[in-house]
């Protein structure tokens, strides 16, 4: 493992992100807001002159070729080193002083969380809420994999990189160059994020908030500009739009790549996209069903509040136009298990992930065929395709540790003498990537009340639920340092 060549490449991922905060720091010029401009000035000015030479010194390492080892300790790096990063502009501006605070909120930003500490977003500076949204977006499809798309500059193979970052079991590749897939992602990524913020616009937001919520819908993320979230536009036509982009950004990007190729049949054919939409279309209409008459009059107000609130947490966005807390009993548990269930393997969504949970259910199936028949060979398949037993074993593991990892951040709760509705909920959200719970952390709460050392034990929570939990966790194993 060449930990020189790991350490001028996370320089350099933290170099994208400085020349990104040119973003914000003209959202400042603009608004006349010298703090934030200062803020900004100076992590950009410490970005590069602490990169720079990292990059310039370290040239003359070996670029050709990075080992799994080197990428797992990237990946974890270039995240753990853009979060530090990110969280600067918040303390120096002073808009999130405490370190612990800054570190949470940045981090539950790039891993398209949406958990907030702040109790008066709309209060803040646009600059910096332009970064909170921002760091979503570039957290959504991954800033390794956005570097990935670069890294041939520098002379080095990404596809172990990738398969580090991408979420989901397995990997798929548009063309046969690794980065040229990452560069038409970021595309249609791009595309998506144009579309929905002109549709926005249409429905009466401004360009800043328009971007900034697409920011946080096309990253599944949930940050808002507004105290009420979503729901302070008060707009059916907004929170139409919201639900279709999120639903879209839970879709594997793969598929949207097939679709606009005018391969349909690889789309339509897909099981896991049927499944995700029959998953959505159940829990919308077992919603619907329970809030019109009681909770809402109209039938068409009650599916439009089910289908968005169905569609943000399935897709682990985050965003919120009721307090579902009040809606009844039988909603807040379609909600609850929408919670495990997450967004397609290759999308921006987070949780367990769609194809997971079909070959989980699907191995369950062959162990009762396997009691009934002793003797009897099946074959396990997914989306036509026979799914190795490699794969099958990878899943339960995935399953096993994303449960334990669960039971260890509910324990970290507890310990901080939260009620188990709390702390259990605030597992399932973080390491989930979700934002808003049940209890303490729901959609009208937030996490400012919990102590520094848990926002940071909560914060590699995310991260690692980001990462698919095997990316962060294989650190902590003492193979992994062997030689």
């Amino acid at each position: 493992m060449n930990i020189r060549q790991v350490v001028r490449l996370i320089a350099f991922i933290v170099l994208l992100v400085a020349g990104c905060m040119a973003l914000p720091l003209a959202v400042a010029l603009f608004h006349g807001d010298a703090r934030s401009t200062w803020a900004f000035g100076v992590t950009m000015g410490l970005g590069i002159g602490g990169c720079l030479p990292a990059i310039i010194g370290l040239r003359r390492e070996k670029r050709d070729f990075l080992s799994t080892r080197s990428s797992f300790l990237l990946v974890t790096g270039g995240w753990l080193a853009t979060a530090l990063f990110g969280a600067i502009p918040f303390m120096v501006s002073g808009a999130i002083p405490a370190f612990s605070d800054a570190v949470f909120e940045t981090m539950s930003g790039l891993t398209t969380t949406g958990a907030s500490i702040l109790t008066d977003v709309e209060s803040q500076p646009a600059a910096i809420l332009f970064w909170r949204s921002f760091t979503h977006w570039l957290g959504g499809m991954g800033i390794v994999v956005l570097a990935v798309a670069i890294l041939p500059l520098l002379g080095v193979g990404g596809l172990q990189l990738i398969q580090a970052e991408a979420p989901g079991p397995t990997v798929d590749k548009i063309t046969p160059r690794i980065a040229e897939t990452a560069k038409i992602i970021w595309l249609i990524y791009t595309v998506f994020t144009i579309v929905e913020t002109i549709l926005l616009m249409c429905g009466g937001l401004n360009l800043f908030d328009a971007l900034t919520h697409t920011f946080a819908t096309m990253a599944t993320g949930g940050f808002s500009t507004k105290n009420a979230s979503v729901g302070h536009f008060n707009s059916a036509f907004v929170d139409g739009v919201v639900t279709v982009f999120m639903l879209l950004a839970g879709t594997n990007f793969i598929l949207h790549y097939r679709l606009l190729t005018g391969r349909f049949r690889d789309v339509f054919r897909n099981g896991e996209l049927l499944v995700y939409l029959a998953i959505f279309a159940a829990a919308t209409l077992l919603a619907t069903a329970s809030l019109h008459g009681g909770t809402y009059a109209q039938l068409g107000t009650s599916l439009r509040y089910a289908a968005f609130q169905t569609a943000s947490i399935m897709t682990t966005t985050g965003f919120a136009t009721a307090d579902y807390e009040g809606w009844p009993v039988l909603v807040q548990g379609v909600l609850f298990l929408l919670m495990f269930v997450g967004g397609c393997s290759g999308s921006t969504g987070g949780g367990i992930k769609v194809i997971r949970l079909m070959i989980l259910f699907k191995q369950g199936l062959h162990e009762m065929k396997h009691l009934l028949h002793p003797r009897g060979v099946f074959t396990l398949k997914v989306n036509h395709q026979i799914i190795r037993k490699d794969i099958g074993y990878a899943v339960t593991g995935f399953f096993f540790l994303y449960m334990l990892t669960l039971g260890g951040v509910t324990l970290v709760m507890a310990m901080a003498d939260q009620d188990i509705v709390t702390s259990f909920s605030c597992a399932l959200t973080l390491v989930g990537n979700i934002g808003p719970g049940f209890g303490a952390i729901g959609p009208a709460e937030n996490y400012a009340y919990l102590p520094g050392a848990v926002k940071l034990v909560l914060s590699l929570a995310m991260l690692a639920g980001r990462l698919e939990l095997y990316t962060v966790l294989i650190l902590f194993t003492p193979m992994f340092w062997r030689k």
